[in-house]
């Protein structure tokens, strides 16, 4: 040791932490985009992370046409309706295997423009010969080509090129995507024979990529597909083997009123973890399958709650005016009906005169089957999630560190610190951690595992407030007084 004369300062690390919590609200969506329309095309099944319309639409392009391109959806909602950021998309439509091909057909040309009717058309398969065939024209030498506001091509010859100043109808063919070959599968996704994940194996990797964690999985347009809601609830229960999130799905928008009950049950949209909703929402002229707005109305909820998701997004304002089935078929449903589907463990929404479009119910799709207030209440199944994410992302830093006493201490010191900030603040009615003794045998310690056990009890929503009304007879008194 080297000879020193004087003071010494020695710093200590803290023994209490700051607690790193989870994001809450964060949307992470599979489906297909118009690629094929983005100025910067972001990689097919790869997530995307967007914070401003122009991001998504600059990386995946965009389209009014959601039933071929469902992420659009989803991305005029949460940008547009309820101004929220980010969404985190991936993009599983992939023109080079999506697509078909357009044989050569005569088309006009008027003022050196040619218009191509046809939508999804891949411009680098632009195939243009003269009405005879007999010669072939390059693109960026005799023409230029590129998407109108509506998503058709504009075709325009140019002087310095090879087209005649009077040609009237020029022989083109061409590749276009083709997003009807899109299947369930392309949605579920996997891990492809070069080693590639693709559709919803991908959340593992948004954590990695961004230091974001998704907490609302979505698939527009096809959670109301049993499969792909069953693979969404299960990847919402493991998120990089760790961390947990929820599933929105849509009970199928096809089933009348009666019956989505019943489709509810057969189908098993009946997760803790998951989120059933029923019909479409409509604004407009526009369609929105459920889950897309309620992805977006929860986030505003946590938003507006200090991004702690202790808050029911229930009789909380949709962006909506009315709700109908896929087919356009408008659903007018009163208190009693919406109440009937809580019943059956499925969110829907209703009109409540003046405070307008609210969405209805505060249970997870596994009620009624289950009534654990963990499992079946949607803010009290998201706290135990945020708490539980939030756990791990503080505490990562401290495996493998000395099991010693003082790590017991530095963990349920900060914990019960942080718990009594949630209780203070409303988030919890109360919490604390311990370290028992029956928890941590010795076989275990010796193994280097410990356990802290948490208390905690987030409030349930007053979702049935009643009013006891009575005729009061002392009060005729006054008559006589």
């Amino acid at each position: 040791m080297a000879y020193k004369h004087g003071i010494n300062i020695i710093e200590q690390p803290t023994s209490v932490l700051a607690p790193a919590e989870a994001a809450s609200g964060i949307p992470f969506a599979v489906g297909t985009a118009p690629i094929h329309l983005a100025s910067s095309a972001a990689p097919v099944n790869t997530p995307v992370l967007a914070y401003t319309y122009a991001d998504a639409v600059a990386a995946l392009g965009y389209s009014d046409d959601w039933t071929n391109y469902s992420l659009c959806e989803l991305v005029h909602s949460h940008f547009v309706l309820y101004q929220k950021a980010p969404l985190i998309l991936v993009n599983v439509l992939d023109p080079a295997n999506h697509k078909v091909t357009v044989a050569p057909a005569a088309v006009n040309v008027n003022n050196r423009v040619a218009m191509l009717n046809d939508e999804g058309v891949l411009l680098t398969t632009l195939k243009v010969r003269s009405s005879d065939g007999n010669s072939t024209y390059v693109a960026g030498t005799d023409f230029t080509a590129a998407f109108d506001e509506d998503g058709r091509v504009v075709l325009t010859t140019k002087a310095s090129g090879a087209i005649a100043a009077n040609t009237v109808q020029l022989s083109i063919g061409y590749d276009k995507v083709s997003p009807e070959a899109v299947d369930m599968n392309d949605i579920i996704g996997g891990l492809t024979s070069g080693g590639d994940y693709t559709g919803f194996e991908l959340i593992n990797q948004v954590y990695p990529r961004f230091g974001i964690l998704p907490d609302l999985l979505l698939a527009p347009g096809w959670s109301h597909l049993p499969a792909v809601a069953a693979v969404m609830r299960a990847k919402a229960g493991n998120i990089n083997g760790n961390f947990k999130a929820m599933a929105l799905t849509d009970v199928d928008p096809a089933q009348s009123y009666s019956d989505a009950g019943a489709w509810k049950s057969d189908n098993n949209y009946n997760g803790s973890l998951q989120i059933a909703s029923y019909p479409m929402l409509t604004l407009g002229e526009k369609q929105y399958h459920f889950s897309t707005q309620l992805a977006g109305l929860i986030t505003s909820t946590d938003t507006h709650n200090g991004g702690v998701p202790f808050v029911s997004p229930s009789n909380k304002a949709l962006q909506a005016d009315g709700t109908a089935l896929s087919d356009g078929t408008s659903l007018y449903l009163g208190i009693d009906q919406v109440s009937y589907m809580n019943s059956l463990g499925i969110m829907t929404a209703v009109n409540l005169g003046t405070s307008g479009w609210k969405a209805w119910g505060n249970n997870t799709g596994a009620f009624p089957e289950s009534t654990d207030p963990k499992d079946s209440f949607i803010p009290v199944r998201r706290m135990f999630n945020w708490i539980g994410n939030s756990l791990i992302l503080t505490y990562m830093q401290k495996v493998d560190d000395p099991m010693n006493k003082r790590l017991i201490a530095a963990v349920t010191d900060s914990v019960n610190i942080w718990l009594n900030g949630l209780t203070a603040s409303g988030a919890l009615l109360g919490g604390r951690v311990e370290f028992n003794a029956s928890e941590n045998q010795a076989a275990d310690l010796m193994a280097g595992k410990i356990t802290f056990h948490l208390y905690i009890t987030p409030p349930g929503p007053a979702q049935e407030i009643s009013f006891q009304l009575e005729y009061d007879t002392t009060y005729l008194a006054a008559l006589v007084a």
